[in-house]
C-alpha cells in the first residue's frame, strides 16, 4: 500500500489532486496547514510520498521539507517558478517540483515515477546503459569489464544511480556522501569525486553522458 500526503491550503485544488492520485491500494491524506501535516505524519504514517505546497497559512512547506529530509521523497508544488524557489526546495532535499498551474495527468505521472523509483531503491543489481553496477557485492562493471572505485565513488555513484533522473543537489550529495562524522567537508571534494568518477565511466569524461551537471544546482545520472 502507497500512502500519500498532500499539503494544500486551497481546498478545490487539493480536493482535485486526492481524487486524481488515490486508489484502493493508494489512500491518500489531504492537510491544509502545517500543523495538519505534521499531526498526520506522527499519527496517519508512514507516507511513501509527500506533495507539500510551499506558500501556506502557518508557514512554508519547505520547513516540513527540512524536517523529513531524506525519510520520505518529497514533490514540491509552488505558484513561483522563479529559479530561486526551485534551488531551494531542491537545495533541502526535494525530488522533484511542479509549478501552478499544473495538469492532473503531468503530476499523476510524475508522482508514479518517483514511486517507482522508491521501489526500486532497494535493488543492490541495476544495469544502466553499457553499466552493470552490483551494490550489494561492490562489483562495477563498463561493457563486462570490472571497473575500482574508491568507497568515497562507490557512495556516490549509488545515489545518483540510485535517484536516476533526478537531481541531486550539491549540498545534499555532500551530506549524504561523507558521514563519517567530519564537521567540515570541503565542497570541492565533491567535484573532485565527480571528475574521478567519469574519468573511470565515461568514453569522454569531458562530454558525459551519464553523470551530467545540473548548472546551479547538483548532478544527475542520465536515464539510459
Amino acid at each position: 500500500m502507497e500512502r500519500l500526503l498532500i499539503l494544500e491550503d486551497d481546498l478545490a485544488l487539493g480536493e482535485g489532486v486526492r481524487l486524481a492520485l488515490q486508489g484502493d491500494d493508494r489512500p491518500v491524506t489531504l492537510c491544509r496547514t502545517l500543523a495538519q501535516a505534521r499531526q498526520a505524519l506522527e499519527e496517519a504514517g508512514p507516507f511513501a510520498l509527500l506533495i507539500l505546497d510551499v506558500n501556506l497559512p502557518d508557514g512554508s512547506g519547505l520547513s516540513l521539507l527540512e524536517e523529513v529530509k531524506g525519510r520520505v521523497p518529497v514533490i514540491l508544488l509552488t505558484a513561483n517558478d522563479l529559479e530561486t524557489d526551485i534551488v531551494a526546495g531542491l537545495e533541502l532535499g526535494a525530488e522533484d517540483y511542479i509549478t501552478k498551474p499544473f495538469s492532473l495527468a503531468v503530476l499523476r505521472a510524475r508522482v508514479n515515477a518517483q514511486l517507482r523509483r522508491g521501489k526500486g531503491a532497494g535493488n543492490e543489481v541495476v544495469e544502466t546503459g553499457e553499466f552493470v553496477f552490483d551494490f550489494g557485492r561492490m562489483e562495477y562493471r563498463k561493457k563486462g569489464k570490472l571497473v575500482e572505485l574508491s568507497k568515497t565513488e562507490q557512495r556516490l555513484l549509488r545515489l545518483l544511480v540510485q535517484n536516476r533522473g533526478t537531481t541531486l543537489s550539491r549540498g545534499d550529495l555532500v551530506d549524504r556522501v561523507w558521514t563519517d562524522g567530519a564537521e567540515y567537508v570541503e565542497e570541492n571534494a565533491l567535484s573532485v569525486t565527480v571528475k574521478r568518477l567519469r574519468d573511470k565511466l565515461e568514453e569522454v569524461p569531458s562530454k558525459p553522458r551519464y553523470l551530467k551537471t545540473v548548472y546551479g544546482i547538483g548532478y544527475t545520472w542520465a536515464v539510459k
